[in-house]
């Protein structure tokens, strides 16, 4: 048998959520910026690490942790 934590597939999905809404965020943000570019390269790699962060969170969350018996 194998034990979930259902606070970390929470906080996995709560931030995976908040690496969409951010980049869609500055997607606003770059008609107004000096070099829109550099912006949406940064951006991008900043919501690519959180959103595999919290893929990986949910992943290894779902599978679980296996429970000693006896």
């Amino acid at each position: 048998m194998r034990k979930r934590n259902l606070r970390l597939i929470v906080v996995g999905v709560v931030l995976l959520g908040a690496a969409g809404l951010f980049f869609l965020a500055m997607m606003g943000m770059t008609p107004r910026s000096n070099d829109p570019v550099a912006l949406m390269r940064t951006v991008g790699q900043v919501s690519g690490a959180v959103g595999g962060l919290s893929l990986a969170m949910i992943i290894i969350d779902l599978v679980g942790k296996k429970v000693p018996t006896g």
